[in-house]
């Protein structure tokens, strides 16, 4: 690996552990209303955001043409409001394992949708390392009780998850990083509130107590801010295929926080899903084919010395 794909390799692996963490966070969020919750992190995220937008950040959102406009309100509402109403759903009448496991297929379902997108031929090393990571991401979490509604939103929340990815590529060009992250969250934040008073009237919003508020400060500056600025950077520097990989860190990441709130354990099924899941990066990226690179180069020269010394 270059510095440069090496720091996005890094960036989003960071971003999806962060993700991780907010699913613990989530438990801690049972009792809230859900569109009042989504209206308070994206709406604080978007003002923790607006300062670090760039500079011309408004010629060129006012650059974007109608097409790319509907393709961010697609972004927020596909990928960030809609996925987290799918996993809430889903939850209802599925363990949460059922829903992680159509997630952890996100790697594969881009390393497919990505390259059609651009004309060309989904790259075997890739889809080899994204299978891998879908193991993971199944061992880890497992499988558990399910109906068919649970399977539906499970459904729905992956295509949430590739949504994330595959819709903003693009508009991460012209936007970059930080003012993709800025305006996908303004729009989420709106899009939050419509549904909420839709949903639940006047309901839709109070005021969180102290547990709440906490978990609603991670989600918002942690997760959103951080999170999402350090995941478009990342699939800046190496795309949208190989840093989909890294979401397969999402429910190892899981798995390890929520011992600390009391809402699992970590056994020897995430230790060998994780394992999987890190294998899977390493073939995906290309790092393990580098690796057997840079170790069978020493016996190269070796054999070729062997070669000549006996030609002498």
């Amino acid at each position: 690996m270059n510095a440069t794909t090496t720091r996005g390799a890094l960036l989003a692996a960071l971003a999806c552990v962060l993700v991780g963490g907010s699913f613990t966070a989530n438990s801690l969020l049972g009792d809230y209303p859900y569109a009042g919750g989504q209206f308070l992190r994206y709406g604080l995220a978007f003002l923790l955001l607006v300062p670090f937008a760039g500079r011309g950040a408004a010629a060129r959102l006012r650059a974007l043409g109608a097409g790319r406009w509907l393709r961010l309100a697609l972004l927020a509402a596909v990928g960030m409001v809609g996925f987290n109403l799918a996993v809430l759903a889903a939850e209802r009448s599925a363990e949460p394992a059922v829903p992680g496991v159509f997630v952890g297929c996100a790697p594969v379902v881009v390393a497919v949708l990505v390259p059609l997108q651009d004309g060309r031929r989904p790259r075997r090393v890739v889809l080899y390392g994204a299978s891998l990571v879908a193991l993971g991401a199944f061992t880890v979490q497992g499988w558990g009780r399910t109906d068919g509604a649970g399977i539906a939103f499970s459904v729905c929340a992956l295509v949430g998850e590739v949504g994330f990815a595959v819709l903003a590529v693009p508009v991460l060009r012209p936007l970059g990083p930080r003012l993709l992250s800025t305006v996908v969250c303004g729009v989420a934040a709106a899009e939050s509130a419509v549904a909420g008073v839709a949903a639940d009237g006047a309901g839709w919003l109070r005021r969180p107590d102290t547990t709440e508020t906490g978990a609603l400060l991670w989600q918002a500056v942690v997760v959103t801010v951080v999170g999402f600025v350090c995941w478009y950077m990342g699939m800046q520097r190496i795309g949208a295929e190989r840093a989909t990989l890294y979401s397969g860190l999402i429910p190892v990441a899981a798995a390890c926080t929520a011992p600390l709130v009391g809402t699992g354990s970590y056994g020897a099924p995430q230790a060998v899903g994780s394992a999987l899941v890190c294998a899977g990066v390493a073939l995906g990226s290309g790092v393990s084919l580098r690796l057997a690179r840079r170790g069978g180069a020493p016996a190269k020269r070796q054999r070729t010395s062997e070669r000549s010394l006996e030609r002498l």
